[in-house]
Parts: C-alpha cells; sequence; structure tokens
C-alpha cells in the first residue's frame, strides 16, 4: 500500500534535488576548484619532465637523448589514451564542443584523469604542443563527473561541462574573464543569465586558485625585464601589417593542421606509434638547435624576455610550426592555444624589429605580444577572446587598441581563405557534423510540451473500483490512464499496477487508490521537450501527463516527441490541413480463427506480395498463426474515407490470389482493403484492432525522404506499432528471366502473369551480433525463417564487429548465441559458424563481409529508440541494407510498456 508520507518524502526530495540556482552555483564553485587543481598539476608535471629531460642532455649526447625520450614518452602516452580513453587524444576542445552539441561522447572522470596523465606525459616528451586545449578537456571532464553526481536535466549538464571548460582555460592562462568569454564565443554561444553566472564563478575561482598556486609567470617575467608598452598613431600600418602577416601564416597553418592529420591516417599507424614518431621527430628536430633551445615549453618566455634577436625568432617560428604539425596531426594529446601564442609571439617579434628600423619607437616586445593575439584569433576564430587573453595575462591597457586592430585583421584574413572553424572542421574528418546535430538541440529547446503532447486524454475518476478498471483497459488500446477528481489529476494507473490486484489478493470493489501510483511525476504545458525527454529517461517512464494547476490538460510520450521531431526536420507543422478521419474497410474476407496469434501482412506490389506471403506462411505454420492480408487504398484528406469512390477490383484480385494459398498452405488467411488518408495510422488500427502479434511488410531499403530512415510509413510503424515488427527488403541478385509455374515456396514467386517471376535462394543467412534486445527476437524467428531454405542444411554465419584496437576480441557473446541455435530443435541445420570482424564502423564491415562471403540473408536488429539522431547522421541498418544486394530483414521485437 502506497505510503502517503512516503510518498511526500519522495516529492519533496526531487523538488530538492532538481537543478535550482543554488546547486548550480554549488556545482560552478566546487568545478572551479577542481579543474585549478589540475591545471597546476598539468602545469608543474611537464615542467617537471621537460628541465628531466633538458638535464638528461647535460650527461649524455643530445642527439640520442631527446629522440629517445621523445620516442619513449610518446608512445607511453598514446598507449595510456588508447587503452584507457580514447576520447582523450588531441587537444580535447573538439570533443568537448561535440558533447555540447548533444553529440553522444564520453566526458567523464576517467577521461579527465586520462587527459591529465597522458598530456603530462607527451608534453613532457618534448613536443611542441600546449597544455591549454587538454585543460578545457580535463575541466569538462571533472565537471561531467560532478555533474552525475546529482540527478540534473541535460540542459543543466551542459551549462556544468561549459563552466567546467571555462575554468579549466581560465586556470591555465591565469585569465577568468577569457574563461568565460571562450564559452560564449566558441563553445556553447549561450548568454543565458544561468549559464553565463555559472561560467564566471567557475572561472573566476579557477583563476584565484589556480593563481594561488600557481603564480603568473608571465606577467612576473614581463615586470622583471622592465617591459612597457607604446602606441602612437604612425604605428598602425604596422599592426595592420601584423595583422594581414598573421592571418595568412595562420591560415597555412589551419590547412597545414587537417593535412597533418590526414597524413598520418594513411599509413594505418597505432596511436601510440604515431605519437612516438612525433616524439622522436621533435627530438630529432630539438637536438639540432642550440642547447637554450632544448626546452620546448620555454620559446615563448625566450622571445618575450627580450633574449632573442631576429634569426633566432624565425628558428623559432619554422620549428615551433613545423613540429606542431607534427605532434598535432597524431593525435598526441595537446593543444594548439600555446603554439599559437608562440608564433605570433615570433611574427609580432619580426615585425616590430621591422618598425623598429623605419620609426625606432616601440619595442618589439609590445608587437610580439599583439602578434599573439592576431595570430591565436586568426586560428581559433575568437577574436575577442584573443584581443582579452593578451589584455589579462599583461595587464597593460595600452594594449588594448593594437590588440583590436591585429586581431580583427587576422581574423577576416584567416577566415575568407580558411573559412569556418577549425575545431569544426576536426570534428568533420571524424564523421561528426555538429552543424547538423544542432538541428537536434533547437528541436528540442524550441518546441513545447503543449505542442506536441495529445488532448482529449481518456481518464478514470478516482472513485471507479478495480474492476471498472481491468474493463476499460480491455476496451482500449492505452496502457495506462491518468486518474483525475473534479478534473484534477491524482494519480496514474498502468497495466503493471494491474499486476498488485493479484499480489495483493484485492478484491474487485477495491478503490483504484489502492493501487494507483500516486502524485506522478508531470510537466506544465511550456516545459521544452528536452526536459520532458530528459524525465522520460531519467524515471523510466513511457508516458507523462502535461498539468495545468493540477488540471490534466495533456499526455505526452516517447512517439509524440520523435514524431514532433521528424515533422519538424520535415518543415511540417504539427496540424495542417484537414482532420485525418480513421481508415474505412470496403472489403473483408475471414476464415476459421484457428490459430493461436495473428500475423499481419499489408501487401501493395504484385511483385514481392508472393515472397512476402511465402515467408509469412513459414512463420505462421512454425507459431500456429493465422495470417492477416491488408491492402490500403489511400484518398486525399479532403475525402473522407467512407465517403470515397474507389475501385478495388485489382486489389481484390490480389487478396483472392492470398486466400487460394492459404488454402493450399492450410492456414487461416483473413483479407481486407480500407481506405484511409495515411498508411501507417491505418496499420496501426489494424494492429490494435485486431490484436496482431506480428507484422511483416516489405521495404525497398532506403529513403529519399529528408528526417526519415526507411520512409514515413515504416519509420511510424518501427516507434509505434505494438507488435513484433519485420521488414523485408528483397535483394536485387535475384531477379531472373519468367519462370512459368504456379508458386512453389523456397523457389518462385509469379503472382502476376504480366510482371516477370522472381526466384530467390534463402541457404545462407548471415546475422551480426551485438548484444542487442532484439537479438532474442531474430534467434526466435530464425527458424520458421530457415524453412524456405531449398538446401537440407543452410548454413547460418554469425558475426561480431570489433575496433582494430582489440588485439583479442571477446568472442563470449558469439559463443552464446552460437549455442543457443544449435541447442534449439526446430533449426534445421548443424552449420552454425562465428567470426570476428574488425572494422572501425560496423556498417562498412559488414558490408564489406556480405560482398566478400555472397550471403543470402542479412539479419539485423532495429530499434525504436534513438531514431532521430540516425534520421540526422544515419541508420546502421539503411547503410547496410543499401550498401548490400542480398535479401535483408529487419527485426524490432514488441514494445512493452
Amino acid at each position: 500500500m502506497n505510503s502517503p508520507y512516503l510518498i511526500s518524502l519522495i516529492q519533496r526530495c526531487r523538488a530538492f534535488w532538481y537543478p535550482t540556482r543554488g546547486l548550480a552555483i554549488a556545482e560552478a564553485s566546487v568545478i572551479g576548484i577542481v579543474a585549478a587543481i589540475s591545471a597546476v598539476l598539468l602545469k608543474f608535471g611537464t615542467q617537471l619532465l621537460g628541465q628531466w629531460r633538458v638535464q638528461t642532455t647535460e650527461t649524455l649526447p643530445a642527439w640520442i637523448v631527446l629522440p629517445t625520450i621523445g620516442f619513449c614518452l610518446g608512445f607511453l602516452a598514446g598507449f595510456l589514451v588508447e587503452r584507457l580513453a580514447p576520447e582523450a587524444s588531441g587537444s580535447g576542445i573538439p570533443q568537448v564542443k561535440a558533447t555540447l552539441a548533444n553529440v553522444p561522447m564520453r566526458l567523464s572522470w576517467r577521461v579527465a584523469i586520462v587527459k591529465l596523465v597522458s598530456a603530462t606525459i607527451a608534453l613532457g616528451s618534448g613536443i611542441t604542443l600546449g597544455r591549454q586545449g587538454p585543460t578545457v578537456q580535463i575541466g569538462s571532464g571533472l565537471a561531467a563527473g560532478i555533474s552525475h553526481l546529482v540527478p540534473t536535466s541535460p540542459d543543466h549538464r551542459r551549462q556544468m561541462i561549459a563552466a567546467g571548460a571555462g575554468a579549466g582555460l581560465s586556470a591555465a592562462f591565469n585569465a577568468p574573464i577569457t574563461g568565460v568569454l571562450f564559452i560564449v564565443e566558441e563553445l556553447l554561444q549561450d548568454l543565458s543569465g544561468l549559464t553565463l553566472g555559472t561560467a564566471i564563478i567557475a572561472s573566476f575561482i579557477g583563476g584565484v586558485v589556480s593563481r594561488l598556486l600557481g603564480g603568473s609567470a608571465l606577467q612576473h617575467q614581463l615586470q622583471s625585464t622592465g617591459y612597457s608598452s607604446s602606441f602612437s598613431v604612425p604605428e598602425i600600418p604596422f599592426y595592420l601589417v601584423l595583422g594581414i602577416i598573421a592571418g595568412l601564416l595562420a591560415a597555412l597553418f589551419n590547412k597545414g593542421i587537417i593535412f597533418s592529420i590526414k597524413f598520418y591516417r594513411r599509413f594505418h599507424m597505432s596511436l601510440p606509434m604515431r605519437v612516438a614518431v612525433a616524439g622522436m621527430i621533435s627530438g630529432i628536430v630539438v637536438a639540432l638547435l642550440p642547447v637554450s633551445f632544448h626546452n620546448t615549453n620555454k620559446w615563448g618566455e625566450f622571445v618575450l624576455a627580450g633574449s632573442a634577436n631576429p634569426s633566432w625568432a624565425a628558428i623559432i617560428f619554422f620549428a615551433e610550426f613545423i613540429l606542431t604539425l607534427v605532434a598535432f596531426g597524431s593525435g598526441a594529446p595537446g593543444g594548439l592555444f600555446a603554439p599559437s601564442l608562440v608564433l605570433g609571439s615570433t611574427i609580432g617579434y619580426l615585425v616590430g624589429v621591422c618598425q623598429s628600423h623605419f620609426l625606432g619607437a616601440a619595442s618589439p616586445i609590445t608587437y610580439a605580444l599583439v602578434g599573439m593575439g592576431a595570430f591565436f584569433s586568426a586560428v581559433s576564430k575568437v577574436p575577442i577572446t584573443a584581443i582579452v587573453i593578451v589584455f589579462e595575462i599583461t595587464m597593460d591597457f595600452t594594449l588594448v587598441l593594437p590588440l583590436m586592430i591585429g586581431s580583427v585583421t587576422s581574423y577576416l584574413i584567416a577566415d575568407k581563405i580558411f573559412p569556418g572553424s577549425l575545431y569544426n572542421k576536426i570534428l568533420n574528418l571524424n564523421g561528426i557534423d555538429i552543424e547538423k546535430d544542432n538541428l537536434i538541440e533547437g528541436i528540442l529547446t524550441n518546441i513545447t510540451a503543449q505542442e506536441v503532447m495529445e488532448e482529449g486524454v481518456e481518464t478514470l475518476e478516482a472513485g471507479v473500483s478495480v474492476d471498472e478498471a481491468v474493463q476499460a483497459f480491455s476496451r482500449s488500446q492505452h496502457r495506462g490512464f491518468p486518474i483525475v477528481d473534479d478534473n484534477k489529476l491524482v494519480g496514474i494507473v498502468t497495466q503493471s499496477d494491474l499486476l498488485k490486484i493479484r499480489a495483493r489478493n484485492l478484491i474487485g470493489n477495491t478503490s483504484i487508490r489502492e493501487i494507483m501510483t500516486s502524485s506522478p511525476l508531470t510537466v506544465s504545458p511550456l516545459d521544452k521537450l528536452s526536459k520532458v525527454l530528459y524525465l522520460l529517461d531519467r524515471y523510466q517512464v513511457s508516458r507523462l501527463p502535461v498539468v495545468e494547476s493540477r488540471r490534466l490538460v495533456g499526455i505526452i510520450t516517447y512517439a509524440d516527441i520523435i514524431s514532433a521531431e521528424a515533422n519538424h526536420l520535415n518543415g511540417k507543422n504539427r496540424q495542417t490541413g484537414p482532420r485525418r478521419e480513421p481508415s474505412y474497410r470496403v472489403y473483408q474476407t475471414q476464415s476459421p480463427s484457428t490459430g493461436t496469434g495473428r500475423l499481419l501482412v499489408p501487401i501493395a506490389n504484385p511483385d514481392t506480395a508472393g515472397t512476402l506471403l511465402e515467408m509469412a506462411a513459414a512463420i505462421a505454420r512454425d507459431r500456429h498463426y493465422e495470417i492477416e492480408c491488408l491492402q490500403i487504398i489511400i484518398v486525399s484528406r479532403n475525402t473522407n474515407p467512407a465517403e470515397a469512390h474507389i475501385k478495388t477490383t485489382k486489389s481484390r484480385r490480389l487478396l483472392r490470389q492470398a486466400e487460394f494459398m492459404g488454402k493450399r498452405w492450410k492456414i487461416p488467411v483473413h483479407t481486407q482493403i480500407r481506405v484511409a488518408h495515411d498508411i501507417a495510422s491505418a496499420i496501426q488500427e489494424i494492429i490494435e484492432e485486431r490484436h496482431i502479434d506480428l507484422m511483416l511488410m516489405g521495404w525497398k531499403g532506403n529513403t529519399s525522404t529528408p528526417g526519415r530512415i526507411f520512409g514515413d510509413v515504416v519509420d511510424t510503424l518501427i516507434h509505434k506499432a505494438t507488435c513484433d515488427v519485420v521488414l523485408v527488403k528483397l535483394g536485387v541478385n535475384y531477379l531472373t528471366e519468367e519462370v512459368t509455374g504456379d508458386l512453389s515456396l523456397g523457389l518462385t514467386s509469379k503472382l502476376s502473369p504480366k510482371k516477370s517471376s522472381v526466384t530467390y535462394s534463402f541457404n545462407r543467412w548471415f546475422i551480426p551480433i551485438a548484444g542487442g534486445s532484439n537479438e532474442s527476437v531474430i534467434i526466435k524467428l530464425l527458424p520458421a525463417l530457415m524453412n524456405l531454405s531449398n538446401n537440407p542444411q543452410p548454413e547460418v554465419h554469425l558475426a561480431q564487429v570489433f575496433k582494430p584496437s582489440e588485439s583479442k576480441p571477446n568472442m563470449a557473446l558469439l559463443e552464446q548465441t552460437s549455442h543457443q541455435l544449435l541447442n534449439n530443435p526446430k533449426l534445421n541445420t548443424t552449420s552454425v559458424s562465428m567470426m570476428p570482424v574488425k572494422a572501425d564502423s560496423v556498417s562498412d564491415g559488414v558490408i564489406k563481409l556480405v560482398k566478400t562471403e555472397r550471403y543470402d540473408v542479412v539479419i539485423l536488429g532495429a530499434s525504436s529508440e534513438g531514431m532521430l539522431q540516425h534520421a540526422i547522421k544515419g541508420s546502421i541498418s539503411e547503410v547496410i541494407a543499401t550498401g548490400v544486394e542480398s535479401t535483408v530483414i529487419l527485426v524490432r521485437g514488441a514494445i512493452n510498456s
């Protein structure tokens, strides 16, 4: 029995933990502290390793020590990343951007720790990358881990991840404003109050803690050299020239980064080996330079300290430029911020030297600082952040105007030559397009519950008895009813709640209040879909009542959200045109109902109908099912299906042939023709009305409809049909010349004498295994389908796709599936093989194997969840079905309450 005190306590806990401004501020404060500590650890760790590496050259030859250390430490860093957290490779900023754009990418404590350790080792090996990019990912990973400790919404978690990124950057540069601006300008592009507030708090605390623990080395260095800046109007042309040069070289640098990544991929080396090679090359180059250049971490300070001359500055520029391309393309855990600043300082220094020859005014160090901002602005495409970062590092207001001139000029030049964000292009190389992925974010945050919810909800009054509730369920297709009292929501009852009747030995006149869920989770009409989707997933419920001032105004389900998202992508409004009417039956035949279940076969194409019916017959014989054969005639929305004038001659002819086949197979075959506005809705009506257990239908294998995976009809049925769903795409390689004779099971299919016959083979079956929920349905279905084979011993081939990096694939899942098949007495084969397939992509691996081995049939599982993501990025099932010529059977198990 539900205790009102327990329910009240649960409600109070839920209200307490739900994201509030106070909780966000507390989280942001903790994130700022841990991000700063990790940034300081990374800074001192790389300094210690760098000093040890340089000191080693005092006792042993540099040309041996530096390449060896670079190779060994690079290999170790790459090994840690590849084995423990592949997401920790590279800069880390593209990964954070992808996560904030709702792209599924792991960001956690583990990623943060692996990034911290591997970046320390990699940067200590002597490669010329920076620690600031890694601190952004480390801060974001720590923030993601902290946000998982409390049940918060996806939007709240994204805000915390962005705050962690800002705190990490703030701690790395001791520049809190820079951390905030980088979030706004590059990562999240969000100026909402909570986002900005948490970013400011985390960045401020991160900068303060970092300054207390590590100090501001560059400020102290500039003060110790007696540096002072100046600016005069005659210098403006020189700052414009500096901006132009920085923009041109930054565009070349960005193109070089992309080229380097592609170049490494041509050799198909493992990540540890790539980073090791990059470390060795860096060691060789650095060993050829003067001793004072052996510590690569000090190159930027060397220029700003005024110790360099023009020739040394040029050497540093070329060495940094080439070695950064070599290191970053390898995937080493390191960023581009520091290299950008070093390169910019050398360009600025050289321009400053030229200016001093002409005007003899400003110090080259001033131009070096402006060059840092200009080059950084052009590489990262963040001009405002670039201006503020140099200002915060130097605290010199005189630099602001030169920085604005140089940074904006370089940004405009670089964006003309190399348009778009470098980080987005790196993601594109990995198959991630966050511009398309942001469509999902826009849909989820712009559509409200009242735009999607179903109105006119069927409800039960709080005073009804358990018996009356059971009768209501038996008359309705719904799996749950809201319970109302005086039109106010007081609870919800589902089919699973009915099990409490037997468990508690309740009598029929017991009040529904005894088994209902009191004070259910609800949403308001103005709540965004992002919140609705989060609550559905968080509390594992299939529907949410929509309540306004305790008054029930609607209900919303997963299917409603998916349909609304797909329609939004297609540019459709939820309600357009005339109201859709129910379908209307114009023809029906019925056989004796002697089966234990029903199998629905919608048919439309005479060329494939025979094959589909043969498959349906094989399943029906195995399960003792009846076959429901359906034809649907579509009419305009402006026409009522019950009043439409249609001709059914051709449809009846096709259905009569199905009836004739049913008699031959001794299987009950029912037929009907329906007139409808929408095929999917009509099929769903049949499924509910006729209590269909399994639906089998043809599928062409792809769709040209934007935002859809398999097509409007199939997509909707996969999402909403409550029964098992089997889709069949017949292989094009089975079309042959016309074969005379009647329909012969497993050999030929001929329904229309005017059409070519189809012969097909079902002898070699291929099943990719991944551990999904639909594989048990496939295994149960396989014995019946294999009866279609004309070979007494058909072959079954199982395969599982593994990453190429997995040296010893885990075969447990394959062995378990093989054991289940071999022990199935209905399976008429002893030939079950299994093989591991190594490929970067599941679809590519499966397609290649199917084409090589020429399998007759491929059976795949399909999920009713996550379809919108697949519609934008590409569905594995659709890609495989399109990419192979074999018959493809797609299976989706029944949707449970």
